[in-house]
């Protein structure tokens, strides 16, 4: 019985061949959403605009606009109802009500006795309410995760390979991320810390398979010093191509059911996840590589170079500073 290969040995595809047309993709790509991100903005959830979440469990599926119309009898006309997986969960979000914590008390409980008491068989199982300090705290904090995880992440590279490396890791995490928010603002899905955890989630898996190339292409930087670039890029991309693929792959499938049959609650994780493995694996085989390329790393780049020679032509070792 031979093993299945999704990618032959003798794979040669020349993706830097289209790098240009895939760079300045991407780039568009990346004005596009952060434009998205300034005209439309983002759904925020409760996280990070405060307000009161309560959960309701129904015996039998009840129309959401009959649910809508019981609670404006309190006078809750800003409110968003969803399903939390399936037509028997649902969640009943509105903002806070002006005042101290005994009035967000007092408006749950008015809540809970017009939900139990005026639709048949439903029942509350939970209230959650974030403040409006808190959840600015939350989105701060959420902020400052994320421009530190990459900064740690580019420093870290930099350490561990050289500059053109850590820029190029750095440009592909910011290409990720920034066509993950884009997503967000163009659907305006809910997003909340849920979210946050995903992006860096995707940061995380797109930084290991920028690292898995690139540690390939400093190996053949070794071994074939007179290989033009392009080349080199290609062979090393094409020497990973199996690894890639079949984790992208193995990952995307169980993804994939989850955001089909999975509950609604963490539709918009898996949905971002999914995305952000899909963004991932472009970023990996064409924007991290090509900008290689745009930084001019060279094969020989960091090879010593020899010592200076004297006028007899022996070398003549740098001169010690006292």
């Amino acid at each position: 019985m031979f093993p299945l290969k999704l990618v032959p040995d003798d794979t040669n595809i020349p993706f830097l061949k289209y790098r240009n047309i895939a760079m300045g993709f991407s780039i568009l790509l990346i004005i596009a959403s952060i434009a998205l991100c300034v005209v439309r903005g983002f759904n925020l959830g409760i996280d990070f605009v405060g307000g009161q979440t309560i959960r309701v469990h129904l015996d039998r599926p009840v129309p959401i606009e009959q649910i809508r119309a019981k609670m404006s009898t309190l006078g809750f006309n800003d409110l968003t109802i969803q399903e939390y997986g399936g037509p028997t969960e649902i969640g009943i979000r509105t903002p806070l009500p002006e005042g101290d914590e005994s009035a967000a008390e007092v408006a749950a409980t008015k809540m809970r006795g017009v939900i139990e008491g005026g639709v048949p068989g439903a029942r509350v199982t939970g209230v959650e309410s974030v403040s409006g300090k808190v959840s600015n705290e939350l989105f701060r904090t959420g902020i400052i995760a994320l421009v530190l995880a990459m900064l740690g992440i580019t420093a870290y590279i930099w350490f561990r390979f050289e500059w053109h490396f850590a820029v190029g890791a750095l440009f592909a995490l910011f290409h990720d991320v920034a066509l993950t928010l884009g997503f967000f603002a163009l659907t305006q899905l809910e997003f909340d810390l849920n979210i946050v955890a995903a992006i860096l989630t995707i940061i995380g898996y797109s930084l290991n398979d920028t690292i898995v190339v690139y540690d390939r292409i400093r190996e053949n930087m070794r071994k074939y010093r007179k290989m033009e670039m392009p080349a080199l890029l290609d062979l090393s991309v094409n020497e990973t191509l199996s690894r890639t693929v079949v984790t992208s792959l193995s990952i995307g499938i169980v993804l994939a059911i989850l955001l089909l049959l999975g509950p609604e609650v963490i539709f918009g994780f898996t949905a971002a996840m999914l995305l952000g493995i899909v963004i991932g694996t472009f970023s990996s085989v064409y924007v991290s590589a090509a900008i290689l390329l745009w930084l001019r790393l060279q094969p020989d780049s960091f090879v010593q170079k020899p010592a200076a020679a004297g006028p007899e032509g022996e070398r003549v070792a740098p001169r010690e500073i006292p």
